[in-house]
């Protein structure tokens, strides 16, 4: 079992399928997810890990808190989650986790807190019919109806729908499939709505109902030094180190050459003697003649 990831909900906007379809998709921004904690079975009864994203101001940022982020080494995190993962998939604490964790066409779960509506009707709240709008009815058009029995039991039934509170609560949406991934933006579009508003955060795992993709990064996609290497090398425009290595094509061929120039000499010599000796020809021919 992988770990998930914590992503900001930008919008919806669409993208275009090779055969020119539309596709509706939520553009997720993840900023700097990183691995704050880890907890194992042996020191915490459990296997999982802290992932935070964003970056919170260090004044608004508690003591207690303070020393948790510097004991991972990262700076302090705008959002904080634990992920249940499996033992082999833990993974150390200060590890950058990339959007790449999930590949094109993985089916994801994603969570996050709805939009909030107030106080709401039932017709609004559960979808009810209300009642008819004529023939009888007056001024009760979008109420609920009857919500009890008569003297037994004499109460209304815990958990009856009727108007209340709707909204501003936790909801899951299942299997979103993954469109296109951005590495350098740090861009997820999935395809579809994702529950919550503009800019609230949501959190990313791999469906429970579809199984997870053998070309998707165990225990997860991590940024190594290598990716940051390529990438201050792509900023210097590409510069080329002139130091020599012992042993390679540069400096074999700096001996090469030294060889060459000094065959040529040679060359050089013996042709001046060639050139020598035809000159005395010629004058031999002079002479004879």
């Amino acid at each position: 079992m992988r770990s998930g990831m914590i992503a900001q909900k930008v919008g919806m906007t669409r993208v275009f399928g090779e055969d020119g379809s539309h596709i509706p998709v939520t553009v997720l921004k993840v900023d700097n997810c990183q691995v704050v904690a880890k907890r194992t079975h042996k020191t915490d009864g459990y296997n999982a890990i802290q992932v935070g994203v964003g970056t919170a101001k260090v004044k608004r940022v508690s003591k207690p808190m303070r020393g948790h982020f510097a004991k991972a080494e990262v700076e302090p995190k705008q959002r904080l989650q634990e992920f249940r993962v499996s033992e082999e998939a833990l993974i150390e604490p200060g590890a950058e986790i990339l959007v790449d964790h999930f590949v094109v066409g993985q089916r994801v779960d994603v969570a996050g807190t709805s939009i909030g509506k107030g106080f709401a009707g039932a017709m609004k709240r559960h979808n009810f019919a209300g009642l008819r709008a004529s023939h009888g009815v007056s001024v009760s058009h979008r109420s609920h109806g009857s919500t009890g029995n008569s003297q037994d039991p004499g109460k209304v039934w815990k958990g009856k729908k009727m108007a209340g509170h709707m909204g501003d609560a936790r909801v899951t949406t299942q299997n979103l499939m993954v469109v296109s991934t951005d590495l350098e933006k740090g861009i997820i579009l999935l395809k579809g709505a994702v529950p919550g508003a503009k800019g609230s955060y949501v959190l990313i795992k791999d469906a429970v109902k579809d199984d997870v993709p053998d070309e998707a990064p165990f225990p997860a996609s991590i940024k190594t030094e290598s990716l940051d290497n390529t990438a201050a090398q792509s900023d210097d425009g590409g510069a080329a180190s002139l130091d020599v290595i012992p042993g390679s094509p540069d400096e074999v061929s700096e001996e090469g050459n030294i060889d060459i120039n000094a065959a040529g000499e040679d060359v050089g010599d013996s042709g001046g003697a060639d050139t020598e000796s035809d000159e005395k020809g010629d004058d031999g021919n002079e002479v004879s003649s």
